[in-house]
């Protein structure tokens, strides 16, 4: 989440007026993340006093990496799996039944407010319980009809590298080029397609879990998911929950935690667990070529801090030497 885009009152109440949810109280822009806009919405409540849904709510402009044919995948999605019990924020549909509007040529959809928190340093309880989540997240998207390929995929972090330049590698990090230029051809030649695929949220960071104690209350921002290879979402999750946040140091009661949450709900077949030590320098690749790409090019004014893609380079390297041990391959 981020802000680019900058609304002011007038116009957010103008928006917030196509709701059936009461007038706007106030707006707080959010700051985490690189890809929307987003902000806190607060409001009266429904005029009718029927919404079961509360006075506060996620607002997000797409402004990034976001096709607008994409969005009926993305809020469908939510929908669905909300109605199947995943704690997933419902899309909030407008006074005419539309899950988004445009505003000034931007796609704009205000999302259901979930309670809880994301955690910083997660415990190995509340590792399982993510676990467990995204493998309920996979079983109960299986009927969900709409596709959507993923458009970060191997042969896409390389085309991100090339747009970066090794010039440009090289000013986030001496090191950066010479790593790419080793480790991605094994990664586009050994790629795994002939595994399980399922629908995928693709980019489960701590930040995109709320919780309470060790409940799972949310999984949240679903703007990168897409129909893939479900152990891949696994190991993206993996990546992003079991290490401290500069990739140098692994945390095994974490991983162990998430990992058997996971295969309680939904087992994990002998090549699966045989690919996952790949999967998982891929999942670390894929946020070093998007960090890094992100990192040249994010405006300077934009109210969003760029993240270090040496952070996941780390990680690469780490599964690379140790990823058949972690994952019992």
């Amino acid at each position: 989440m981020a802000v680019y885009t900058h609304l002011g009152a007038e116009d957010l109440a103008a928006l917030i007026a196509h709701y059936d949810v009461g007038e706007l109280v106030s707006a707080k822009g959010i700051a985490e993340g690189v890809s929307n806009s987003n902000w806190l919405i607060e409001t009266t409540g429904s005029p009718a006093g029927g919404n079961d849904r509360g006075t506060r709510y996620i607002l997000t402009m797409y402004e990034r990496r976001i096709e607008l044919a994409d969005l009926p995948f993305f809020l469908g999605l939510l929908d669905h799996l909300s109605a199947r019990h995943c704690p997933v924020p419902r899309t909030i549909h407008d006074r005419d039944g539309a899950a988004f509007r445009l505003l000034d040529g931007k796609a704009v959809a205000l999302i259901e407010f979930l309670p809880g928190v994301s955690v910083d340093r997660p415990t190995p309880q509340q590792a399982h319980a993510v676990g467990g989540a995204l493998a309920q997240m996979h079983a109960a998207g299986a009927d969900y009809e709409a596709r959507r390929a993923n458009d970060l995929r191997p042969a896409d972090w390389q085309q991100l590298f090339d747009q970066c330049g090794e010039q440009g590698l090289a000013g986030i990090d001496p090191a950066l080029p010479g790593f790419v230029r080793e480790a991605m051809p094994r990664l586009l030649a050994d790629w795994p397609e002939d595994l399980p695929h399922s629908i995928i949220h693709a980019d489960l960071f701590p930040d995109n879990v709320l919780m309470r104690r060790s409940d799972v209350t949310g999984l949240i921002d679903f703007y990168f998911a897409c129909h893939d290879i479900t152990a891949y979402d696994l190991a993206v999750t993996h990546a992003a929950w079991c290490f401290a946040d500069d990739g140098a140091t692994f945390l095994p009661e974490i991983s162990d935690g998430l990992l058997a949450g996971y295969v309680q709900q939904r087992a994990l077949s002998g090549a699966e667990r045989a690919a996952l030590p790949l999967l998982a320098q891929g999942a670390a690749m894929r946020f070093v070529a998007t960090r890094a790409y992100d990192w040249i090019d994010t405006p300077g004014d934009a109210l969003v801090t760029r993240k270090d893609p040496v952070d996941f380079v780390r990680r690469c390297q780490f599964y690379a030497a140790h990823g058949a041990e972690v994952f019992g391959a």
